[in-house]
C-alpha cells in the first residue's frame, strides 16, 4: 500500500545542447510518471533553511535544481531514510506519496522546481514529523 524509498528515483532527462546552449525535455506519460497539476518553484533559500518538512498523502512530486544545488532527504512510512543531491538541472527526484522530505542546503543561486499530480490541497499534507512516525508505529504494529 505505501511506498518505500525505493520508489524514490533519481531522473536524467533528454538534454539537448549545442554552442548556442542546453534544452532540456521533460514530458508527461514518458519521463513524467503523471500529469502534472500544478508547478511551482523555490528560491532565494541559503544554506541553513530547511523548506519541506511533510509528507502527502495524494501528491507525487518531481524536484528539479535549475540552477544551483540543494539536497533532499526522504523518509517512508517504514523507516528508511536517503539524501540526494541534486546539482544538474537535467536531473530530476521522483517523490512518491507518503515520503517525508527536507528540503535543504541551497547553494545562493538555487532555483528547485516542484512538479506535482495534485492542486494544492492543505488537507492531504502530513506536516507534523510526529504525527508521520506515529503512522510509522502503526505500519510497523500491522495497524
Amino acid at each position: 500500500m505505501y511506498k518505500s524509498v525505493t520508489a524514490v528515483k533519481l531522473m536524467e532527462f533528454q538534454q539537448l545542447g549545442d554552442e548556442r546552449g542546453h534544452l532540456v525535455v521533460a514530458e508527461c506519460g514518458k519521463e513524467i510518471p503523471f500529469n502534472v497539476q500544478r508547478v511551482f518553484y523555490i528560491y532565494g533559500s541559503d544554506s541553513t533553511v530547511i523548506r519541506g518538512r511533510h509528507a502527502n498523502k495524494k501528491s507525487e512530486f518531481i524536484l528539479v535544481n535549475v540552477a544551483g544545488t540543494s539536497k533532499v532527504d526522504v523518509e517512508d512510512i517504514y523507516g528508511a531514510k536517503k539524501t540526494y543531491v541534486l546539482d544538474h538541472p537535467h536531473m530530476g527526484l521522483y517523490l512518491p506519496t507518503m515520503i517525508w522530505k527536507n528540503m535543504y542546503d541551497f547553494s545562493k543561486d538555487s532555483v528547485l522546481l516542484c512538479m506535482s499530480n495534485q492542486l494544492y490541497d492543505g488537507n492531504e499534507y502530513i506536516r507534523n514529523h510526529d504525527d508521520f512516525r506515529a503512522l510509522q508505529r502503526e505500519v510497523k504494529n500491522g495497524l
